[in-house]
């Protein structure tokens, strides 16, 4: 980059989702999971009394998709699988990209063993005059930024 060349932030309106095995289009919003860390805290018993912090264990938060019902029950049925208790056939990989005006790929996260904890089926109202949406939380096991 150039001294002085402007680097302007991404939108966050382009993105696409890919889930190994789901094809499904049109997702209004993705929450993208936040990475923690916990320290512990160790006190040593030697010396003048203090503190000394050690990273704990990674966590890694849910995913969470929001999109306009259609006659697909693809999603649907993925959550249905692991309430049936089909969990190892469930877990997925789940990549989401987000996109720049010309619809290139410009940053990427990554999750492994990614299954749906949670479904909502959409609110309906006959005074409305809204898209239905339907709701999914998705557990994984680790998420990477990888662009």
């Amino acid at each position: 980059m150039a001294a002085g060349e402007r680097k302007d932030p991404f939108k966050n309106h382009r993105f696409r989702v890919e889930i190994n095995g789901i094809q499904q289009a049109g997702f209004r919003e993705v929450t993208i999971p936040d990475t923690t860390q916990d320290p512990i805290e160790y006190r040593t018993g030697d010396g003048p009394p203090t503190v000394t912090k050690q990273p704990g264990l990674i966590k890694f938060g849910n995913v969470t998709l929001k999109w306009g019902i259609t006659d697909s029950m693809e999603i649907y049925n993925w959550r249905k699988q692991v309430m049936d208790g089909k969990i190892k056939d469930s877990r997925k990989s789940i990549a989401i990209s987000l996109l720049d005006d010309e619809a290139k790929e410009v940053a990427r996260w990554e999750l492994t063993a990614a299954w749906p904890t949670k479904y909502k089926a959409p609110d309906v109202n006959a005074t409305a005059n809204e898209v239905a949406i339907e709701t999914l939380e998705i557990a994984n096991e680790g998420i990477q930024r990888t662009k």
